[in-house]
């Protein structure tokens, strides 16, 4: 069947609407990317995440040419994009995370701040060799990382993960973490395993987290998600009538909910009490509302 977006636009989530050409052809051309890097828009990000804000609000560009340490992220139009790691911002820097920015920025600025985020993140955690501990050099115009010692290559990583909306044909079921706000729930979520494919980690991460059983499921779409440095692949799924057990305590709950309870939770009519679902940055929010609407496995 065909992903619920397809011919309406993308999914309302951050981080996907008004990416970059990433112009991988350009990340081996070092005399055109030394070019690029003279008229460049760079950005910095710090090791907790973070960003710049302009005076207006907005994602700040920091002053000169791209230095030869900035990663090439691509180009929007004829204007190439750098970003680099900052190790300590000027005294009264207005900063900025990731989450806050999704929810104040325009799309463009928040996903290019997703995307150097995940890959300086990268950077930072793959200094040395993982499989002879050697320093790495790093080519590509950031994106490639080389072992000198044992010939090892290094790329950027995503851990893929599923996020699930699992209905049992009337109801949705969705958990929460301890550490979540009073009465937020979401969609169930959990990575995948070596030599599983993405319909086998769907019934397992369920059963794990409330012991309900999914008969089967469908791919809807994707997030990514670089806290730190995963893709959300969402799914649809229709399940067993059980009774939710959150019996390996991966969740402090789990239950059903019925579909009044769900669209009032979308409109803000919970009340005093009642369900609260995922902000609408994430694609817990969208595979929610995508039930709501009447989407089944």
């Amino acid at each position: 069947m065909t992903p619920a977006f397809m011919g309406h636009g993308l999914p309302g989530f951050a981080f996907l609407a008004e990416s970059l050409d990433r112009a991988d052809h350009l990340r081996s051309d070092e005399t055109a990317l030394a070019v690029l890097r003279t008229r460049a828009r760079c950005i910095g990000v710090d090791g907790d995440g973070r960003t710049a804000v302009d005076a207006q609000g907005g994602l700040q560009v920091l002053p000169g040419e791209a230095p030869d340490d900035a990663i090439f992220l691509g180009m929007r139009g004829d204007m190439p994009w750098f970003a680099r790691l900052i190790a300590q911002w000027p005294d009264g820097q207005r900063l900025l995370d990731l989450r806050a920015a999704a929810m104040q920025w325009p799309s463009f600025e928040s996903t290019l701040f997703a995307q150097a985020r995940a890959v300086l993140r990268w950077r930072s955690q793959y200094r040395h060799c993982p499989v002879c501990a050697h320093a790495l050099t790093f080519s590509r115009a950031g994106w490639q990382g080389n072992c000198e010692a044992c010939g090892a290559v290094q790329y950027p990583r995503s851990d893929p993960a599923v996020i699930v909306a699992v209905s049992d044909g009337e109801r949705l079921l969705l958990g929460r973490q301890s550490s979540w706000p009073a009465n937020r729930y979401s969609t169930l979520a959990g990575f995948v395993e070596p030599g599983e494919s993405l319909e086998q980690t769907v019934q397992r991460e369920v059963f794990e987290e409330s012991r309900v059983r999914v008969l089967h499921s469908r791919y809807l779409a994707s997030q990514p998600w670089p806290f730190p440095g995963s893709l959300m692949l969402g799914f649809v799924a229709h399940a067993e009538p059980d009774v939710p057990d959150t019996w390996q305590d991966e969740l402090e709950d789990a239950r059903w909910f019925t579909h009044d309870e769900v669209v009032r939770a979308l409109e803000g009519r919970s009340g005093e009490g009642g369900l609260e679902v995922s902000p609408q940055v994430s694609i817990s929010r969208w595979l929610i509302e995508q039930w709501a609407a009447g989407e089944r496995a």
